[in-house]
C-alpha cells in the first residue's frame, strides 16, 4: 500500500467501544466515510496541482474538475 494511503488510513483511526465477545472492550476502527474523504480530498490537491500553468482555459477546467469531483462524492470543501 502507498505510503500517503497509509498516512490517511492513520488520521481515519476513531477509538470505539463495544463488545467484544461477551467483553466490553476500546477498539480503533477505520473511519470508512472520514478515510474516503480524505483520499477524495487527496485526489482533489493533485489536480489543483495541475493548475498552477499559465493558460486559463486550463486554469478554468482543473477549477471545474475540482468541484465535480467533490461534488460527485458529496464533499464539502
Amino acid at each position: 500500500m502507498n505510503e500517503r494511503i497509509k498516512q490517511l488510513a492513520e488520521l481515519s483511526k476513531t477509538p470505539k467501544t463495544m463488545m467484544v465477545d461477551g467483553v466490553l472492550q476500546s477498539v480503533i476502527t477505520i473511519d470508512a466515510e472520514r478515510f474516503a474523504g480524505l483520499i477524495v480530498r487527496e485526489c482533489v490537491g493533485v489536480v489543483d496541482d495541475a493548475s498552477s500553468g499559465s493558460n486559463e482555459i486550463w486554469n478554468n477546467a482543473v477549477k471545474f474538475i475540482k468541484r465535480d469531483l467533490l461534488e460527485h462524492f458529496g464533499i464539502k470543501e
